[in-house]
């Protein structure tokens, strides 16, 4: 890649990353709090910070924060019409948390290194697993991560297991993915919280692409091997039925 091209790529990886720094704790930010989270030096930010503002994605409220900007507003709801589950599929997870004894119900997508939650119907259970809509997890651990690893080829299942703690996880997390792939759904128990538990299978497109893995997440004293016995019709069910509404990402 030529000198100019990779450094223009930089600087739109910079400018993505100090917007992924604003969130549900963090809704405002000031430049400091910027120079601090990113390490990069104050007049890089600013300049960072004065493009993304001309292009209205950020706005600064004149009190020394920004905050995102109204460019984003379009963005947002495109995503959440792109992103939005049609009713059938909304009132399938419904039925699945109800199968289920009431547990949570999570549709995630493979991003990267990590997965994203799309879609999800609250469990009825007092003590449940709470994940929210576009909450990024870890790709190296969970269910759902040996799922949407299941075609995933040696190499690119190692350098997912690269980023886990342990440095000997990427024989286990093969292992897993390809349990995955043979078994058509997995199951996992405190991998990346001790005493969170899940199961979950894959969700198709029509031209047979892996697009998404359907979960059931709660605690792992309720997650026994007759309870997700109990748990696997339903949850198989419910991902060929996702599979046949082809709606992940939208449908127009």
């Amino acid at each position: 890649m030529p000198e100019s091209d990779a450094g223009g790529v930089r600087s739109v990886q910079r400018a993505v990353d100090l917007l992924a720094l604003f969130d549900a704790e963090h809704p405002s930010r000031s430049v400091r709090e910027l120079v601090d989270a990113t390490g990069l030096p104050k007049t890089t930010v600013v300049r960072l910070v004065h493009t993304l503002e001309q292009c209205g994605l950020l706005w600064s409220r004149g009190d020394g924060h920004l905050v995102p900007g109204t460019g984003l507003l379009r963005w947002a709801e495109l995503a959440g019409r792109a992103w939005r589950l049609p009713e059938e599929a909304l009132r399938r997870l419904a039925e699945l948390s109800e199968a289920s004894g009431g547990e949570t119900v999570s549709v995630y997508v493979r991003q990267r290194n990590t997965r994203v939650c799309v879609a999800r119907h609250e469990g009825t259970r007092t003590l449940r697993h709470v994940v929210h809509v576009g909450a990024e997890m870890p790709l190296w651990s969970g269910a759902a991560s040996h799922v949407l690893l299941s075609r995933s080829d040696r190499d690119d299942v190692t350098a997912v297991a690269s980023r886990a703690p342990d440095a000997t996880w990427a024989e286990l997390l093969r292992e897993r993915t390809r349990k995955a792939a043979e078994d058509g759904m997995a199951v996992s128990h405190g991998e990346r919280e001790p005493g969170v538990s899940g199961v979950a299978a894959p969700v198709f497109a029509a031209s047979g692409r892996l697009t998404a893995a359907v979960a059931l997440g709660g605690p792992t004293t309720r997650f026994t091997d007759d309870a997700v016995a109990g748990f696997t019709p339903a949850l198989l069910a419910t991902a060929r039925a996702l599979t046949a509404l082809d709606c992940i990402g939208g449908t127009a």
